[in-house]
């Protein structure tokens, strides 16, 4: 049977599941009427004029929360497209040869699966969240510009029926042959998905006849003009529209992640708009900007990464605002280090522009431009990392709870710092020209979006799902989800990871038999993953009709740690207004939010001067701090050479990483310089964010985590008790190191004692 028939019976059926379980959770609904009576089952349903009115009422509407639920309705759709991609994907790579599906139409699922999921469906649910939400969480009455808001819709529906109408014509032909001649479809049959992957390579994308990939670039351009409408829109929103009680001191966390993905968008998607046209222009008009004899076929590499790598921080940075905003009210403790939150997002913002060439390095671009793009994509993992250690030690001595949205939360973290490591390797010139056209891409890449993006999105619906709905989801099922959803998503992107590191080249139709069962258990996850996503949607349609209606506006006791927001009072306000449910009080209130300061605040010069004091200060001591731990490691690994356990040549290599000649004295000094700077500053950023104070003890769990660096980076080949002894070594190298760093900086006394929990 043809794919694109399986395909959309597929999406059909969960649709039609969709339905028919909203149908039936309407019909058995008992819900008292305001009489006190109750609804005999099977009341009479929607009539013709309700429907009409309903249809009018949900295409013209500009109130900001209504266009936020029809986003995240399309973003679902979308999702659920592009997920039916994704199984079909998988189902094919169950045996080694092309046997389920032809290579042709694996090149148009995993085409159509990266566009649909990237484009469609994540931007659109952020927005969707934005809109329904940002407006309440700062004070607005709407968003900025309603209508622009409700054009910026209204746009993606047709984007994407552009984008993919290759498989509706497709099955649209192959309905009408049953009963019209076939000779009358051929226009229909000549459409057909694009099989030239998502990024749309040049020359390929240039040559290829299909002409719906004309289709799938106007597509694409109008779902850009969409995306930069609702940037403008969320930019213009925060900046006006906020109320007079809310700075940007104390703007929350998921309004800025949202102010700066808005930023990005303005920045990248004209480009790629522009870029689109070129393409466009090259295929129908005859131009040559991607031709060898115009701008050349890497010129689009370049333009389509200038968009592409600010891309996988638009979408991330949204989950990263959800992560900061909901992790505390499932952990009882207010933000760790709110600021360093925010400059680290802005930090991301900016250097996501300079790093798209990191996606070019097999293409031979000069050495020199790749050694600058090396560093800045190694650069970009500071601000992510801050992230990570502000959540963990927000969950550090919390009053955790176990609910789905903790579970996401903590599992999208793990899989993020997972996904997140391993794109540092990736950014090394030499480990890239390796594994660039492998699995570890994928896996890598898919930590990243599908090991927090998704989750998140599911965290905020549990989070949110009482002010939406007025009712409590099932909290059994949506343990049993998220954990499904997590252990899934964990499956098959670490199998997909050491697939790669088999170098198993990724994009091909087929592989050697050898790799067929870790590919099985890669797909056996993504089932499981499609599995909980079906167990979400049920949750969410069944608990609209069926849940249990909150009586209190606080179901997550916000009020007992300080962090009942702005769009928890908004609901609690909603519930006294329509159902008369009075605010609740909490029976112990502990603090956890910082009174804002009364005085007024320092001038910039006098609050920049003190911070300079600190970093010259902490900068001078690790260094010195460095040099002795650095000295005090050299001694230790010189035992080691001298036994035979570590090789010098080790240096060597390090000196040849780095662009210099491949010496072991500049490998030495590249060694003392690292030991004096890079890992001082991060042993010093690790103590802020760390409870307690600096300290022997500190060093020693500090050196031991970096140590696993040094025994992989220095490795020269020991095996068996060589090796055993190599890490040993290694690990008392940096014990010493670690204790030499630590104590200087404690002899010096630069450190400031940690501030108690409820300071500043």
């Amino acid at each position: 049977m043809s794919r694109a028939v399986i395909q959309v019976s597929l999406f059909v059926a969960i649709l039609s599941g969709c339905f028919l379980t909203a149908y039936f959770a309407r019909r058995r609904r008992t819900d008292p009427s305001p009489d006190g009576g109750y609804a005999a089952i099977g009341e009479r349903g929607l009539t013709w004029s309700e429907a009409k009115a309903a249809a009018i009422r949900w295409t013209t509407t500009t109130n900001h929360r209504e266009i936020g639920l029809l986003y995240i309705a399309f973003g679902t759709v979308a999702a659920i497209w592009g997920g039916t991609d994704a199984m079909m994907i998988r189902t094919h790579l169950l045996t080694p040869e092309a046997n389920i599906w032809t290579e042709q139409t694996y090149n148009e699922l995993f085409t159509m699966h990266g566009l649909t999921m990237l484009i469609f469906f994540v931007a659109p649910v952020f927005f969707g969240i934005g809109n329904y939400f940002l407006p309440l969480l700062i004070g607005a009455d709407d968003m900025a510009f309603p209508r622009l808001n409700a054009v910026g819709f209204w746009m993606l529906p047709p984007a994407l029926l552009l984008s993919r109408l290759g498989i509706l014509a497709e099955v649209t032909g192959k309905s009408l042959a049953l009963v019209v001649p076939e000779g009358w479809l051929t226009i229909l049959y000549v459409l057909r998905e694009p099989a030239l992957g998502w990024t749309l390579y040049t020359p390929l994308s240039t040559t290829m006849p299909d002409p719906q990939i004309n289709f799938l670039l106007l597509g694409l351009h109008l779902s850009g003009i969409a995306t930069t409408i609702a940037a403008i829109n969320f930019i213009t929103t925060i900046v006006y529209e906020r109320t007079s009680e809310i700075g940007w001191a104390n703007l929350d966390i998921f309004s800025w992640n949202m102010l700066v993905t808005s930023a990005l968008v303005i920045f990248a998607f004209p480009l790629l708009g522009t870029a689109l046209l070129m393409l466009l222009f090259d295929r129908n008009f005859g131009t040559t900007f991607f031709a060898t004899e115009g701008g050349g076929p890497v010129l689009w590499q370049h333009l389509f990464w200038f968009w592409g790598h600010p891309e996988v921080y638009i979408i991330f940075l949204p989950a990263a605002g959800l992560m900061s905003l909901i992790l505390p009210k499932f952990v009882g403790r207010k933000l760790f280090g709110f600021k360093f939150i925010v400059y680290s997002t802005i930090a991301i913002g900016v250097l996501s522009f300079g790093v798209w060439a990191h996606h070019m390095f097999a293409t031979g671009i000069d050495p020199r431009i790749r050694a600058s793009f090396m560093a800045t994509s190694i650069a970009i993992a500071v601000p992510s990392a801050i992230k990570v250690f502000n959540w963990i030690t927000t969950i550090w001595n919390g009053n955790v709870k176990l609910a789905a949205p903790t579970i996401l939360c903590v599992g999208g973290i793990g899989m993020h710092i997972y996904g997140g490591i391993t794109g540092v390797f990736l950014a090394v010139i030499p480990v890239d020209i390796i594994y660039h056209d492998t699995y570890y891409v994928v896996g890598h890449f898919h930590l990243i979006v599908m090991g927090i993006i998704p989750l998140m999105m599911f965290a905020a619906s549990y989070y949110w799902y009482p002010l939406l709905t007025g009712r409590l989801y099932d909290r059994r099922l949506a343990l049993f989800q998220s954990t499904l959803l997590v252990t899934g998503s964990a499956l098959t992107f670490v199998t997909l990871m050491a697939l790669g590191f088999l170098e198993h080249p990724r994009r091909y139709a087929t592989y050697p038999a050898e790799f067929q069962n870790l590919h099985v258990v890669a797909t056996v996850g993504a089932y499981i993953i499609g599995l909980s996503v079906m167990l979400w949607l049920y949750n969410m349609l069944w608990s609209y009709f069926h849940g249990e209606p909150v009586e209190t506006a606080d179901p997550w006791d916000l009020k007992s740690t300080n962090q009942f927001t702005r769009e928890w009072q908004w609901f609690e306000e909603k519930l006294e207004r329509e159902r008369g449910i009075p605010p609740s009080e909490p029976e112990e209130v502990r603090r956890s939010y910082v009174p804002a300061q009364e005085e007024a605040p320092p001038s910039l010069y006098g609050r920049i001067v003190p911070v300079a004091r600190t970093v010259v200060s902490d900068a001078g001591a690790g260094a010195i701090g460095g040099f002795v731990g650095t000295m005090f490691m050299t001694g230790v690994l010189f035992v080691a050479v001298a036994i035979g356990a570590f090789d010098l040549e080790a240096f060597a290599d390090l000196a040849a990483l780095v662009g210099l000649p491949a010496t072991v004295g500049l490998g030495y000094a590249v060694f003392l310089v690292g030991g004096m700077t890079v890992w001082p500053l991060l042993f010093l950023a690790l103590g802020e964010y760390l409870p307690g104070e600096l300290s022997f003890v500190t060093g020693l769990w500090y050196s031991t985590v970096i140590a696993s660096g040094f025994a992989i980076a220095f490795h020269t080949d020991q095996l068996g008790l060589e090796l055993v002894a190599y890490l040993l070594f290694v690990l008392l190298s940096h014990w010493t190191y670690g204790l030499g760093l630590a104590g200087t900086i404690e002899y010096f006394g630069s450190r400031h004692p940690s501030p108690p929990e409820d300071q500043p």
